[in-house]
């Protein structure tokens, strides 16, 4: 078996999401995914890795991930180790239909047949047709529509109303969720400063929780590398009260002295990163930082090949670990196989907003959410396609690469 065609797809609806699929002579193809810089990422796919990968045998993965790593050797998400995460999770869904087996029989068997998922509560519109959000303030995250219905956003709830958001979530068994009130204010200040009324109002969230449903759910205070050190502690010292589950990535992730001294005076615990690469960097992480919930995204990681020893090195050093998803269908399919096989994953992050919403519009299965928990698929692989009409609806740039002859 070798692969004769790497094809990518981007859909302009959404401009962050980047497909890979990797076709074989024999019929079969493996698809993956990753977020955000999709052009960039397509045109590293077709310049770089379809050169390397078409020919080859799709199921020496390991090989092809450490050939793709190149002479790069980077620890950061960027355009190279995007691509890569796409092109590995693609490998391993050709792995698993080559096999007729599932990811997580793949990855050594379920430790667990389902796990307790928690709610990032964004917006149903956060990744649609709005390229360059990140630099928007939070309130921007939102369509117009969106904005006026509570009902359907998140976002929207958790900046106005946070108790009763709790309570919904509790009334469908979540019992965990993730919110960003601080997120306006480093903005302001470009992460250096946060005054005293800021920070009174940012907090409000967290106070309307717990008088909501007292310690019943657990909250995860995300500060997206936004903060300097100062700053972070000052935002930790504030949350202290209301007993977060974790803090979410307070600074940036290049200096592990400076994420040790967070760790050091805070009783918080840490969650760190999503924005790392490679097993390489989680090790200086897990050695050094003080880190003590390991967070990695596979589709930014380096894909499943990378996860897999994140969670090992994790595990060595009797830390649990928790899969990122804030981004494409795929990229949470992944992450539940990979939770329900790794003995020290305790919980998956999801957005109700997405798997309930557009997430269908691309894929043929999903994962079943129930009583606050995930279950992974069972179909070959990935166990999900992407759906037959998203290859030729109107918004698809589909880009192939060929083997000679």
């Amino acid at each position: 078996m070798q692969i004769s065609k790497v094809t990518t797809l981007r859909l302009s609806r959404y401009p962050n999401l980047c497909y890979v699929a990797l076709e074989t002579d024999t019929g079969l193809t493996g698809i993956g995914e990753t977020f955000f810089g999709a052009r960039a990422v397509a045109a590293w796919v077709h310049e770089t890795a379809a050169r390397y990968l078409l020919g080859k045998d799709p199921l020496t993965i390991e090989l092809h991930s450490l050939a793709l790593q190149g002479f790069l050797g980077s620890t950061g998400t960027g355009v190279e180790n995007r691509g890569r995460s796409a092109v590995d999770i693609a490998l391993w869904d050709l792995f698993g239909k080559a096999t007729q087996l599932p990811l997580h029989t793949l990855l050594g068997g379920k430790a667990r047949d389902t796990i307790p998922i928690y709610n990032t509560c964004a917006g149903p519109t956060y990744v649609r047709e709005l390229p360059d959000y990140p630099d928007l303030p939070v309130s921007n995250w939102m369509s117009p529509e969106e904005r006026g219905d509570t009902a359907r956003s998140d976002l929207q709830a958790f900046l106005t109303d946070a108790g009763a958001l709790a309570k919904d979530l509790l009334s469908q068994g979540i019992s965990a969720m993730k919110i960003w009130p601080f997120d306006e204010y480093a903005e302001q200040s470009h992460g250096h400063y946060i005054s005293a009324a800021d920070l009174r109002t940012a907090i409000k969230p967290f106070a309307e929780i717990r008088e909501a449903v007292g310690d019943d759910v657990d909250v995860i205070a995300e500060l997206h590398s936004k903060w300097d050190l100062p700053s972070a502690l000052k935002i930790a010292r504030a949350l202290e009260p209301f007993r977060p589950a974790w803090i979410e990535d307070p600074l940036q992730m290049d200096s592990v002295d400076a994420l040790a001294e967070f760790s050091r005076r805070t009783s918080i615990p840490m969650a760190a990163s999503e924005t790392l690469a490679s097993a390489r960097a989680f090790h200086d992480l897990i050695d050094k930082s003080g880190v003590q919930i390991v967070l990695f995204d596979p589709a930014w990681l380096g894909g499943i090949t990378e996860a897999r020893k994140v969670v090992t090195l994790a595990d060595a050093r009797h830390l649990p670990v928790a899969v990122h998803d804030c981004a494409g269908p795929l990229n949470y399919v992944t992450g539940v196989h990979i939770s329900c096989s790794a003995p020290n994953a305790f919980i998956q992050e999801g957005v109700r907003a997405f798997y309930r919403g557009w997430y269908r519009e691309l894929v043929t299965e999903l994962p079943l959410v129930a009583d606050g928990r995930v279950t992974p698929l069972d179909g070959p692989g990935l166990g999900t396609e992407l759906r037959a009409d998203v290859w030729t609806r109107p918004d698809a740039i589909v880009e192939t690469s060929r083997a000679p002859g």
